[in-house]
């Protein structure tokens, strides 16, 4: 069996990164997400670390564990407020958060 690992990009206000993100899931490409969009893939059960990246921009890695049959939801939040974009130059992890729903 396989688990579903569910990611939707919420995007609220201004995004301010734009563009497809990529999504990896230790280390390996499980694909992308458009703004405003949901997406799936199958992985493996076990733990896991879910990252994304747009460029330079990635978050921080996001450990996770799923047993067979499982769906697993996180959400990606940008960052949309000046501040927090102003930092993320300096520190790009700043840039792009998950959260697991």
């Amino acid at each position: 069996m396989s688990v579903t690992l569910r990611l939707t990009r919420a995007t609220f206000g201004i995004e301010l990164r734009r563009g497809s993100f990529d999504i990896t899931v230790d280390g390996s490409s499980v694909g992308s997400i458009e703004r405003a969009s949901t997406v799936e893939a199958k992985i493996e059960p076990g733990r896991h670390s879910l990252q994304i990246r747009h460029g330079r921009y990635v978050s921080r890695s996001v450990s996770f564990e799923a047993d067979d049959g499982e769906v697993v939801s996180f959400r990606r939040h940008g960052t949309t407020i000046w501040p927090l974009y102003l930092a993320s130059i300096v520190r790009p992890e700043l840039a792009i958060s998950l959260q697991r729903d």
